[in-house]
């Protein structure tokens, strides 16, 4: 059995889990030490119990907790050398700074390989990552201004994906924000939209992905049931029924979502 949570995810935060019986693993950690903590024990799991901390790339609001993490449970860190060459933790062990290349392919973290592969983003080397274990396979990707040839080809055939859906195109283009930052959220570095994400997430369905989360929502430029709607009727488009091919769900901003189990 694999599972999986989202503790944060939205502009202000990301931190997800992912364990089997032996291995548990963090991405991101884009909230307060003191809220992972908390939301570990909400669902009986502890920080230090935690074997690795991955991090896709170094903004803020995926970093802001890693070095407490680190330091506080002895966490070993993972990310490109262009993240550590780009963010501020704090001091942390030399032991536990492990540089990741995605051109050397996977790596074991306990029973779980992990894959990181390259996203477009305004970031200094970003990645996203497969996790595969006992058969099952499981992707999050998040902070992609588009969908490239690489990141098919390392979603494809996972059973469960967490994908961002970022914003709605007419709350971004109608909203508060200047032309400049609305431009580059959408543009090919920047993040990705309702309408790209619910493209995106049917053609994983119709490659037999069947949970689909939706995660890295705006507080400003979108809301969880415009994210989930428009998935659901892209879905429908395609000869998808929500609840029984594949199961929608968006990952909250503030406290964890219900945990997901995938059986052996």
């Amino acid at each position: 059995m694999i599972r999986f949570c989202s503790l944060s995810s939205g502009s202000s935060g990301n931190c997800i889990f992912i364990g089997t019986e032996t291995t548990r693993i963090l991405i991101d950690a884009g909230i307060s030490g003191k809220k992972i903590e908390d939301s570990l024990c909400a669902f009986g799991e502890r920080g230090q119990n935690i074997d690795a901390l991955l991090i896709t790339h170094e903004h803020c609001d995926h970093i802001q907790g890693a070095g407490i993490v680190s330091r506080r449970f002895h966490v070993p860190v993972y990310a490109t050398k262009g993240t550590w060459d780009n963010m501020y933790v704090g001091k942390i062990d030399e032991n536990n700074k492990k540089i990741i290349d995605p051109e050397k392919g996977s790596f074991n973290i306990g029973d779980i390989i992990v894959k990181p592969f390259r996203t477009p983003h305004d970031a200094a080397e970003p990645v996203a990552y497969t996790f595969c274990t006992n058969g099952h396979k499981l992707a999050v990707a998040t902070d992609i201004g588009h969908i490239t040839r690489e990141i098919c080809d390392n979603i494809e055939g996972s059973e469960l994906v967490l994908l961002e859906s970022n914003h709605d195109l007419n709350m971004l283009k109608f909203g508060s924000y200047p032309r400049d930052l609305r431009m580059r959220i959408a543009g090919d570095l920047g993040h990705l939209s309702n309408d790209n994400a619910s493209e995106f997430a049917s053609y994983l369905a119709e490659k037999g992905t069947k949970i689909i989360v939706l995660g890295h929502l705006s507080h400003e430029n979108n809301t969880p049931t415009l994210a989930y709607d428009t998935l659901c009727s892209k879905l429908r488009d395609r000869g998808f029924e929500n609840g029984k091919e594949v199961s929608v769900y968006v990952a909250k901003r503030d406290v964890p979502m219900k945990m997901i189990c995938i059986e052996d």
